[in-house]
């Protein structure tokens, strides 16, 4: 056979076999799969991407005639309906019994289930189709991740009974994970708005069923019930006022006192003390959900070790400082969120290991964004950064190494 000479004709030489499936289910997942190539390597808006393919893959596939044509034809309409030109597309007459199931399902049931710290919550969603010849009941999973804002992995497939059960398993016999039956109004809502930051991407994350899978699990998002209207965002997620109280809380909690924090923090610890909880707020203000309380291993992994050597520049005291007044914070977070002992103790126990690692990367600098190993140099030379002069004259004559640093 001649070798494609377009996208369309690859397309069709790919699925030449698709009358010979067993079931809408088997139909849908291979489409889903050929659009996940499109998804995969579009640079901007993957989504759209998808789209403007399957409007131009129905448009200049019209006139084909051939069962796996206008079957796959009938395929992509019914996994992107919104493309241009999908609601004329029919199954031609030779086409299988089941191309009339294809996106004909309705919902059986919806849970969610994640991590006790708020990392990441994996919702879970089965579905069935309207007449037994569309295929078996099957499941979509979606993992979100809350440390980066965006939906990690989506997967569909069956048996959904099978997939239920071991979620299922895995979360009873884990004391660090929930399980919940869900409002299938949640799943639709969070799983396709962190979808819509994981479609504007430039690199997908690796090792994932993202794009094989992502056309098939759009379809099935869209017949789940819409929330009526979404709140606006607030402007300021953690306003100025709310920070000053959420300190007062944790200086006032066991937990400070325990650590020394509370009373016997003398007057020049002090400055130190408010300039490290200024952090762990700043820090939670990076994310998504810009929750103070949320604090795990992994977010304590990714401030010590990374963000706060990026960010802030520590003098001796503050490093001394940040770590304990951490550990203080994180077990405040965690009686605050009810969290269960052994939660806050693996916390407290990954965030004393880490700081060997930090206080070398504080030694090193290693870490610091250009910025701010620009100002750790400028204070360690004894220039006032609020002495406009000083400054001025500290960056003429270190202009060059400035340049050469980046």
């Amino acid at each position: 056979m001649a070798t494609p000479q377009t996208p369309y004709e690859a397309v069709l030489h790919a699925a030449r076999d698709v009358t010979k499936l067993d079931s809408a289910l088997d139909a849908e997942m291979l489409g889903a799969a050929l659009l996940g190539s499109v998804y995969e390597i579009a640079e901007t808006d993957r989504e759209a991407a998808v789209r403007e393919f399957v409007a131009d893959f129905l448009a200049a596939t019209s006139r084909r005639r051939a069962a796996a044509a206008t079957t796959v034809r009938a395929v992509f309409a019914a996994l992107v309906p919104e493309a241009t030109g999908a609601d004329r597309v029919r199954p031609g007459a030779s086409a299988p019994a089941w191309s009339g199931q294809l996106g004909r399902v309705h919902l059986t049931g919806s849970w969610a289930y994640g991590d006790v710290y708020g990392d990441q919550t994996s919702y879970l969603a089965t579905f069935a189709y309207d007449d037994d010849t569309g295929g078996p009941e099957h499941a979509l999973v979606a993992l979100i991740d809350h440390n980066i804002g965006i939906t990690k992995d989506v997967f569909v497939g069956g048996p959904a009974d099978l997939i239920l059960d071991q979620v299922r398993t895995l979360c009873a016999a884990d004391e660090l994970t929930w399980f919940r039956e869900e409002d299938p109004i949640r799943v639709r809502g969070e799983v396709s708005r962190h979808l819509a930051v994981t479609d504007q991407l430039g690199q997908l994350p690796g090792a994932s069923s993202l794009a094989t899978d992502r056309a098939l699990v759009g379809a099935r998002l869209a017949i789940l019930p819409v929330a009526a209207a979404p709140a606006p965002p607030a402007d300021d997620p953690l306003p100025e006022t709310e920070r000053g109280e959420e300190i007062r809380r944790f200086l006032a909690s066991p937990e400070a006192a325990r650590a020394g924090l509370a009373t016997t923090v003398d007057d020049a610890e002090l400055a130190s003390l408010h300039f490290c909880l200024g952090l762990l707020l700043d820090h939670a203000a990076t994310f998504p959900d810009a929750d103070p309380l949320r604090w795990s291993p992994t977010v304590a992994g990714l401030f010590l070790l990374d963000w706060v050597h990026r960010r802030a520049v520590l003098d001796m005291d503050d490093a001394a400082m940040l770590p304990r007044v951490l550990r203080a914070w994180a077990g405040y977070a965690a009686r605050r969120r009810g969290l269960s002992a052994a939660a806050a103790a693996a916390t407290d126990a990954a965030i004393e290991e880490m700081v060997p690692e930090f206080a070398r990367l504080y030694a090193t600098g290693e870490r610091r964004s250009p910025a701010t190993a620009a100002v750790a140099q400028l204070m360690a030379d004894g220039v006032d950064p609020d002495d406009p002069a000083a400054l001025d004259a500290w960056i003429d004559a270190n202009r060059h190494r400035l340049t050469d640093d980046g």
